[in-house]
């Protein structure tokens, strides 16, 4: 049997039309997100959902990782949000003999980063617990400038280049998306590359919106390095029974040659006041700076 992940793409987009049609009309029987993954992008995101994915407890969106509707698709409504959950009888069923209440999720590497998501989050999902996932921000603007050249969202094959460009690429970005929810910045989304990787002004935007208690901050190097009981953590912030995966996976690597090491060297020595504010702020080092 084809898995849906390996299903042709044209079969994908027919299930997931057919699926958004029947859930907007079916929104009221659906689960709602008890929680988020909300970044961050090239930051394991993808092993760590499909890890959860596994739990009996936990159920996923139909068709989709993300559905990205706090920051790209807001403009569509929550019926359309809704709508690409299960329904709670579905939930019931995957979660029967393992908890009373199962718990629905997706992740969206972009929420953390987006300029009006999280306080759309807060708003809408009240409640709502978040995880984010935290890596090395020099590896992972290397890696997110591999994965948007892979995508054709990336139009300079030099990473150098990339970075001096982000500036003018970004400028005035911010401000387009406030201005107008309905605007799509192609820069802000595909070429931050520096400025995803700023953790502490977006991290401590979680914690004044959310309260530290609903926010759970990892490092993707702890987590790969020793996922066992991280997974546990995770677990237990999700108030869920401890029930792994029978082996944990790395998704979504991106082979390539290695990063300049002068480049490496500058993006660590401007990213170290931006990792000592984090490290004040979660009271722990960040695994990269150990």
């Amino acid at each position: 049997m084809i898995s849906r992940r390996d299903a042709p793409q044209w079969v994908k987009e027919s299930g997931r039309t057919a699926v958004r049609t029947v859930g907007r009309l079916t929104t009221e029987l659906r689960v709602r997100p008890d929680f988020l993954m909300v970044g961050t992008q090239r930051g394991g995101t993808t092993s760590l959902f499909r890890s959860l994915a596994e739990h009996p407890g936990i159920v996923q969106p139909n068709f989709h990782k993300g559905v990205h509707y706090f920051d790209v698709n807001y403009h569509r409504g929550p019926r359309w949000y809704q709508g690409h959950f299960p329904t709670r009888a579905a939930a019931r069923r995957r979660a029967e003999g393992t908890t009373d209440r199962p718990l629905a999720f997706e992740s969206a590497g972009y929420y953390m980063h987006h300029p009006l998501a999280p306080e759309r989050i807060a708003r809408d999902l009240p409640g709502v617990k978040l995880l984010v996932l935290l890596r090395d921000p020099v590896e992972r603007a290397f890696s997110a400038h591999k994965h948007e050249l892979a995508r054709g969202f990336e139009t300079e094959s030099s990473f150098e280049k990339a970075l001096e460009l982000e500036e003018s690429r970004l400028a005035g970005e911010v401000d387009r998306i406030r201005a107008d929810h309905r605007y799509l910045s192609h820069g802000h989304r595909h070429h931050s590359y520096v400025d995803r990787g700023r953790y502490a002004d977006q991290v401590e935007r979680l914690f004044a919106l959310f309260g530290r208690e609903r926010v759970l901050v990892l490092f993707a190097e702890d987590f790969f390095a020793e996922p066992e009981p991280h997974y546990d953590r995770i677990l237990d912030f999700l108030g869920l029974p401890h029930r792994r995966p029978a082996r944990f996976e790395r998704h979504n690597a991106r082979p390539g040659s290695p990063m300049p090491e002068a480049v490496r060297a500058r993006l660590t020595e401007h990213f170290e006041p931006y990792d000592t504010r984090l490290a004040e702020l979660l009271g722990e080092v960040p695994a990269w700076r150990r």
